[in-house]
């Protein structure tokens, strides 16, 4: 049996697609090639990049890259369900991962924009956004009413 293909709505495509997608670029860029503003503002502080923590970012670099062709490739290439909630449930539990990552800045970090730079609104509030689109579309909202398969006799 041929999976079943659908159009999602507009705003998940759109989500999903491109703005995640181009985030996580951004996201790349900076961790590789701007490395002391993105390390200086991912932990509040200014100091030279050690040559292990440069190496580090980069992979992180890598790995946001990775997250990008995934999000952008993968479900741009189907417009299967199941795979696309297999693909986003795996990037929700990333989410979860993401926001525990930052909480070695303390509790501050999840809830006080006043005191937010560039980079904590895109580790909190984005991946806030982000898990929300994901929990959204794995609960069913939007989508429609499921289709009904036939039993064979």
């Amino acid at each position: 049996m041929a999976p079943r293909q659908t159009v999602l709505p507009l705003t998940y495509r759109t989500f999903f697609l491109i703005i995640e997608p181009i985030s996580a670029l951004v996201g790349a860029y900076y961790a590789h090639f701007r490395q002391d503003e993105y390390l200086g503002m991912t932990a509040h502080a200014s100091s030279p990049v050690p040559f292990g923590t440069s190496v580090v970012l980069s992979q992180l670099a890598n790995l946001y890259l990775l997250f990008a062709l995934n999000e952008a490739l993968v479900l741009r290439s189907t417009g299967d369900i199941r795979i696309w909630r297999t693909v986003l449930f795996g990037l929700l539990v990333a989410d979860f991962g993401h926001l525990y990552s930052v909480s070695g800045l303390g509790s501050w970090v999840y809830w006080d924009a006043t005191r937010w730079n560039a980079i904590d609104w895109g580790n909190v509030p984005f991946v806030y956004l982000g898990a929300s689109m994901r929990i959204a579309f794995l609960a069913g909202v939007g989508l429609g009413a499921p289709a009904k398969t036939e039993k064979k006799p």
